[in-house]
């Protein structure tokens, strides 16, 4: 199923995606989608998935205002640092400091989430501080039930679903405070969509296609795989220390691609249109504006 938090007639509330995807089928019950996740059991998700193949009081998808699934997370959002071995490379590249040496463990860090920008909500580029603004797709892991002591054999039960994730980044802002929660925490920062794919709907380990356009023009294009720390590995160690609480969302990292990645590097700007893509998911896309 594709869950979706949606605006109808001045309500926000969360729904479920018919099988074309062209109309949503409001989900009664849920003030919402931290709620649903939170509190629904396989009898109420056997049921929303009813209301999808009936149709039940579905209404036209293109006549509602599309917000992030999870528009207000409970925590911050938990990122992969340097995941993929080709970002890595390229990461270094722009700047060794920053970005370079060895790398025994996994680079976790955090993103503050104000609010974040759904599919189509344009997304502001800080201009006035931001000299070299950056996209990043990533797949998002959406947690189900609250994990902790998890086993790396058990990780999977503690999926609810996946989603895109864009991790914009000010990378001026990244290097100069030599950590990376003010330069990726921007109000904004933080696109999510369009919608959660329910766990079941992937095979596991999710090996999906993953791309990012700018203005059209392909600039990432992986596969969610290939990344160095899987995520079986990632929700265990998390939670070893960490309580991740139901709805908590994990961005796994990104593939290469990025601006400063690029030779020379070229970083977004003002009505530059980024779309991140993952299979079966779906499309996030996103304007840039001051």
């Amino acid at each position: 199923m594709k869950l979706v938090t949606y605006v109808y007639e001045g309500i926000e509330q969360v729904g479920v995606l018919t099988a074309d995807e062209k109309k949503v089928c409001p989900i009664e019950g849920f003030a919402s989608m931290n709620e649903l996740i939170e509190k629904a059991d396989d009898k109420t998700m056997a049921e929303i998935a009813e209301l999808a193949a009936e149709e039940k009081n579905a209404i036209d998808f293109e006549s509602v205002v599309k917000k992030a699934p999870i528009p207000c997370p409970k925590q911050d959002v938990i990122c992969l640092g340097i995941n993929y071995s080709d970002h890595a490379k390229e990461s270094a590249g722009f700047d060794r400091e920053a970005f370079g040496g060895e790398r025994p463990c996994p680079i976790y860090f955090s993103k503050r989430v104000n609010e974040a920008p759904g599919d189509g909500t344009d997304v502001c580029g800080h201009f006035d501080m931001v000299d070299s603004l950056d996209y990043e797709a990533e797949l998002g892991v959406v947690i189900g039930k609250d994990a902790k002591n998890v086993s790396v054999e058990n990780a999977r039960d503690y999926i609810f679903g996946y989603t895109v994730i864009n991790d914009v980044s000010a990378r001026n802002v990244q290097t100069a405070h030599k950590q990376w929660y003010f330069g990726k925490s921007l109000d904004g920062f933080t696109p999510i969509g369009p919608c959660i794919l329910t766990a079941d709907e992937a095979a596991y380990p999710p090996a999906l296609k993953i791309s990012a356009k700018v203005n059209g023009e392909l600039r990432q294009n992986s596969t969610t795989d290939l990344l160095i720390t899987d995520i079986d590995h990632i929700i265990s160690e998390l939670s070893q220390g960490i309580t991740l609480k139901a709805g908590t969302l994990i961005a796994t990292g990104t593939p290469s691609g990025v601006g400063m990645g690029m030779n020379p590097p070229c970083f977004l700007k003002e009505g530059d249109v980024v779309e991140c893509e993952i299979e079966k998911i779906g499309k996030l896309r996103n304007r840039i504006v001051k």
